[in-house]
């Protein structure tokens, strides 16, 4: 049976550690070498319960306020120490024109307002 994130973190003392074989669930075939962790399981088991539970409530820090019993800055505050462990994320802001091309493929607007708009 399969160990879980938890356990694993916990036997390893939240050390870092890389995962040196991989075994697919339906097959006997294994592939061996160096794998490191996705960045969401690097962090503690509190922090993804916490980071499940910011998707869970769609970002809503109010929402998160209620489930964890806590005050808005401790909520802002933890985000902040998780996404600066999570600083491989690399954000790229979508080009202006993609908001024209969305409202197009939408229908809100027509391919003559949509031309006009990224012309301007």
């Amino acid at each position: 049976m399969p160990m879980d994130w938890q356990h694993l973190t916990g036997m390893t003392r939240d050390q870092p550690f890389v995962i040196e074989r991989v075994r697919l669930t339906n097959s006997s075939i294994a592939i061996e070498g160096a794998f490191e962790l996705p960045p969401l399981a690097r962090l503690a088991a509190e922090d993804q319960v916490f980071v499940a539970a910011f998707v869970a409530s769609h970002g809503s820090i109010k929402e998160m306020e209620r489930l964890f019993g806590v005050s808005y800055p401790t909520i802002k505050n933890r985000l902040r120490r998780i996404s600066e462990q999570l600083d491989f994320v690399h954000v790229k802001a979508a080009p202006p024109d993609a908001d024209v091309l969305d409202r197009l493929e939408r229908g809100d607007i027509d391919v003559a307002t949509a031309v006009e708009m990224l012309r301007s």
